[in-house]
């Protein structure tokens, strides 16, 4: 994938138009993070052709064009990040490196290492998938003491607590996830939204056996996280995951009140070709969507075409408003409207094919 910006006034007329191409991010792009804001995009390279990995800091320019400023060397295998500590640091997670890493962060965005984090190829689950240690995403809990990764080899999620002062993180219990479900993203949520006062719960979305298991989150006083489990669902809600297919990302609607994740290697319809010179239809994968209880349940709501193969990633625009949903292996961007009260995802309002030269891997929104 080339990381580009699409020109959100385009989306009135059912198009989006590419402002910038950049190929500084290497020829394996797996993730963009827009935390640092001041119009800085971050990528991070896993490396596929040499022994590492780099994360990259862009700038995006008055015209959407990207031009990057910093970048430094990881363990190999990079695909998150999640920037913590008033964002002077970041956490990546390395699915190739069986790994995890943090850096230290300047106010520009350069990058100097802090620690790294490897686990031995012991005790790896059950199936072929899980041969060695795959972390595949760093999670900061709501109170931002704590840094949770989901290792999709394990069968855990690793529990990090932050010092404050160093940006250092010390490792604590991990959550261990049943055997050969591979978890490999999460989200926290609480009834109470960032106010602080509600219980936490954290789901976990589990490419194996595409399930999410809920949790509830308790917080030890000598330091450490406790994990209750509450609930389990399909991420195809009241559907039969079908033979083959592989859950992908989960996030929390920017209200607070809807779970949605995507599905892969299912088709639940036909779809039109995003491909403009091409009349056949393609199968497409899919997008779930589920409001949660004040128990950490989760009821679902919708099920419908992500409008492509692989929706390996998606996000909504800052009002929830939009969802826009990279389809990794048919290499393009859908934005469907989405309904704030109900939750459901309706018609597409714009679309992009063919935006670089390989797979679609992340796709953010840019607004002021």
């Amino acid at each position: 994938m080339t990381p580009g910006l699409a020109d959100s006034n385009a989306i009135a007329s059912a198009a989006l138009t590419a402002v910038s191409k950049n190929t500084q991010c290497a020829s394996a792009p797996s993730w963009l993070d827009l935390s640092l804001g001041g119009g800085k995009v971050v990528c991070i390279d896993e490396g596929f052709t040499g022994p590492n990995g780099t994360i990259f800091t862009l700038t995006a320019d008055a015209a959407g064009k990207l031009s990057a400023i910093h970048s430094s060397l990881t363990i190999s295998g990079p695909v998150a990040t999640k920037f913590y500590n008033n964002n002077t640091a970041v956490a990546l997670a390395h699915y190739a490196g069986s790994a995890i890493s943090t850096f230290k962060v300047s106010a520009d965005g350069a990058y100097t290492p802090l620690q790294n984090f490897t686990y031995p190829g012991d005790n790896h689950g059950p199936k072929p998938q899980q041969d060695k240690a795959h972390v595949h995403e760093a999670i900061l809990d709501p109170t931002g003491q704590y840094l949770v990764f989901p290792d999709l080899g394990l069968d855990r999620v690793h529990v990090y607590c932050i010092d404050p002062s160093t940006g250092n993180i010390t490792p604590h219990e991990d959550l261990k996830s049943p055997s050969g479900y591979g978890p490999r993203h999460a989200t926290f949520w609480s009834s109470s939204g960032s106010s602080g006062n509600g219980t936490t719960y954290l789901f976990v979305i589990h490419e194996l056996v595409n399930k999410i298991i809920s949790y509830q989150v308790g917080y030890l006083e000598a330091g450490g996280l406790t994990f209750t489990q509450v609930d389990e669902v399909s991420t195809y809600g009241n559907k039969t995951a079908p033979e083959g297919a592989a859950a992908a990302e989960i996030v929390m609607s920017p209200d607070n009140k809807f779970v949605i994740a995507s599905n892969r290697n299912n088709t639940i319809a036909m779809v039109p070709n995003p491909d403009p010179s091409n009349s056949t239809e393609i199968g497409s994968d899919s997008i779930v969507t589920f409001k949660p209880s004040c128990e950490g349940k989760l009821n679902f709501v919708q099920l419908v075409p992500s409008g492509g193969s692989f929706p390996r990633h998606f996000s909504t625009n800052k009002d929830g408003s939009m969802i826009a949903v990279a389809n990794q292996n048919t290499n393009n961007v859908d934005v469907y409207a989405r309904d704030l009260e109900s939750g459901m995802i309706g018609n597409k309002v714009a679309s992009a094919f063919g935006i670089g030269p390989g797979a679609l891997t992340n796709v953010q929104w840019l607004e002021d």
